[in-house]
């Protein structure tokens, strides 16, 4: 589980044209204001370690951000933040030393790449781009390497950059940078996201192209298919979210602490402009059904990579409907189709192709119906047990 300290909602600095977060600002539903104290108060009775996170976290008043990271630093050494780094000042530097904060940043790449992460105007949008960049260089000399989140999209991923974005990771890399989160651009029917979807052949080849350079770069971590290979082996503890059977309505993977102490859910799944509240247990009506529906009416009905999978995440489901697979299926298929026959390459046996893959499902399948959520490591286990 992770905390995620949000005093500001989704208040942002810039406009990213692909923004998830675009809904809730459209309709109006980000706080003025926080309750420093309520939201001190929550993340004492949750005695979890957090994240600092948005919107845009380095909106906060600085006061209240180092008393925020002071706590994270008190209580579990150190906070986790993330960032479009734009508002990144030399004077944060020794706050995050101070506190061992964590950093990730968002970009889509150097310069033109980065276009999409627009800030008002395009003189604007390229100055900004040079202010993260020069803030992942500061932060890697100062020997604090941040993660760095890329979402890929047509200004950075189609066929005619996908080069020069690889090159740019291979710079990273050279900096300090040690991992990479790939993010697939999530669809939402924005006017302003419209036309930077790549299609799902385009998504497919430059995530195989990504694996490839995470060969031939072996100081860069793409954590997405070291994750997939992982959900194939049946080795799930560590994985992300969007292979861990997600409730919308209560993401175990993310706790939100909303600007008034309120707890939240992860904010990609928030599809008609309202953050809501946190449901107090979790369901798993949503893998149920897609385990029962037909492929041609949304669902994995039969697929075997949906114990991997399971239906991926609900904030990129079909037509922004969480009870839909994931509108990236066939890209995933794809990856865990390579990834498949590598692990059968090397005499691995992949959940997708086991002789008890039909035993997981029906396992599995009963423990979400009593609300239950086990991994495929300890059903694997249970199998193996004399």
């Amino acid at each position: 589980m992770t905390v995620e300290v949000r005093p500001l909602g989704d208040k942002c600095n810039i406009k990213c044209r692909y923004c998830y977060q675009e809904g809730i600002r459209t309709a109006g539903n980000v706080p003025t204001r926080y309750d420093l104290d309520a939201i001190m108060a929550t993340l004492d009775r949750l005695a979890e370690p957090f994240s600092l996170f948005g919107g845009e976290i380095m909106l906060t008043r600085r006061p209240d951000l180092e008393r925020l990271m002071q706590l994270g630093f008190d209580r579990h050494g150190g906070v986790g933040m993330q960032t479009n780094g734009t508002l990144i000042e030399e004077r944060d530097i020794e706050l995050f030393r101070k506190y061992h904060v964590r950093i990730g940043i968002s970009i889509d790449g150097p310069g033109p790449l980065n276009d999409a992460r627009w800030a008002g105007s395009l003189p604007a949008t390229r100055r900004a781009t040079a202010r993260i960049e020069a803030a992942i260089e500061t932060l890697c000399r100062e020997g604090m390497p941040p993660n760095v989140i890329v979402t890929l999209n047509r200004m950075n991923a189609a066929p005619a950059r996908l080069g020069v974005l690889c090159e740019w990771i291979g710079f990273l890399g050279s900096l300090g940078v040690r991992k990479l989160r790939l993010h697939l651009l999530e669809q939402d029917e924005t006017e302003r996201g419209e036309g930077l979807a790549l299609t799902a052949q385009e998504n497919l080849a430059a995530l195989r192209r990504q694996r490839r350079l995470e060969q031939e770069l072996p100081s860069v971590q793409f954590d997405i298919f070291a994750e997939m290979a992982a959900m194939l082996r049946g080795d799930d503890a560590q994985t992300s979210c969007v292979f861990r059977a997600c409730d919308p309505y209560a993401t175990r993977a993310v706790v939100g602490v909303e600007s008034d102490g309120r707890l939240g859910n992860c904010g990609r799944t928030n599809k008609d402009g309202v953050t809501h509240l946190r449901a107090g247990r979790e369901a798993f009506e949503r893998q149920l059904s897609l385990y029962r529906t037909p492929q041609a009416d949304g669902g994995c009905e039969g697929c075997r990579f949906f114990l991997a999978c399971k239906g991926n995440c609900p904030g990129t489901a079909i037509d922004g409907d969480w009870r839909m697979r994931s509108i990236d299926c066939p890209v995933w298929f794809g990856l865990f189709e390579d990834i498949e026959t590598e692990l059968q390459a090397n005499d691995e046996v992949a959940i997708s192709r086991s002789e008890c893959r039909s035993d997981l499902e029906a396992k599995m399948i009963a423990a979400w119906s009593i609300g239950d959520n086990p991994t495929l490591h300890s059903l694997l286990q249970q199998a193996d047990a004399p």
